[in-house]
């Protein structure tokens, strides 16, 4: 009888043998009353129950009833990733040559931690820029993808020192008919050969790619992941927390200031102009 050994034999034994216990309509109910998986409309995600053995890797060959992927619940539960993606997440997913389940969890809170601070300083987040700051580590024996913090290059914190307990809580999730491009994008399935590529250098950057990881550079300061994930939509104390930073490296630089270079930078549509802006900060 085949088996699932039998349709990844390229995958490790470790691998081979991590199931979901979300293998019932029963489990998946009761985790969706009360988690939100969507952007926007909770129906626009359909998660469907995995079989009893089905593997964290499998993909379409043994299941013929169409295009799905493997979400960790934590993903939802605990870093905020929502649905459908957005495009910086799919493009880095696609650069990464990964599928969503296969990057390690901590990795996912930098991708988010990250997107987030670009938001609030006005950057366009692109692979590019996320890899000047984060490399991929080389995958341990086939096993999840994981980055860490270019040399030199620190932005943002770990997220958990000891991420535990997400290997056996994976969601199946599929796109309903309205919405059908749900999983378009980015890679769905395990895959065997995820890029193990060096950091980008600012050579290897577009000039507004460049502007932007300079930008971030000048701010001089390691944001704590955790504090950016759990303020994400509280835009006052987010505000807030940025701000303690700028006291803390620039302690002459009063709030008043602070906010209003910050408007300044934003609205500014030269680089030569913010690259002032903070040059003359730093003096303050």
């Amino acid at each position: 009888m085949t088996t699932y050994d039998d349709f990844y034999p390229w995958a490790p034994s470790g691998l081979r043998r991590e199931c979901s216990c979300f293998t019932s309509d029963h489990f998946i109910t009761r985790y969706r009353r009360g988690q939100q998986l969507c952007q926007s409309n909770e129906q626009d995600v359909l998660v469907t129950r995995c079989e009893l053995d089905e593997l964290v890797c499998a993909n379409e060959s043994t299941d013929s009833s169409g295009p799905f992927c493997f979400f960790y619940a934590t993903l939802f539960s605990k870093v905020g990733l929502r649905l459908p993606l957005s495009s910086f997440e799919k493009d880095l997913l696609t650069v990464l040559n990964v599928a969503p389940a296969q990057l390690h969890p901590n990795s996912w809170a930098f991708v988010r931690a990250f997107h987030i601070l670009c938001t609030h300083f006005g950057v366009v987040p692109t692979p590019n820029v996320f890899l000047y700051f984060f490399e991929m580590k080389k995958p341990h024996k086939n096993m999840w993808s994981s980055l860490n913090s270019a040399g030199g290059r620190g932005l943002l914190t770990l997220f958990q020192s000891s991420y535990k307990g997400f290997k056996g809580g994976f969601l199946k999730i599929r796109a309903p008919p309205h919405k059908a491009d749900l999983l378009e994008g980015f890679p769905l399935y395990w895959t065997q050969n995820p890029s193990n590529s060096s950091p980008r250098q600012l050579s290897d950057l577009s000039s507004s790619e460049k502007e932007y990881c300079l930008m971030l550079e000048q701010l001089r300061a390691v944001f704590d992941t955790k504090q950016l994930l759990e303020l994400e939509f509280q835009p006052t104390s987010l505000k807030r927390y940025i701000g303690i930073y700028f006291v803390k490296y620039f302690p002459n630089l009063t709030w008043f200031i602070f906010f209003d270079l910050i408007f300044v930078i934003v609205q500014s549509p030269g680089w030569g102009c913010r690259n002032r802006i903070w040059l003359s900060a730093s003096r303050l």
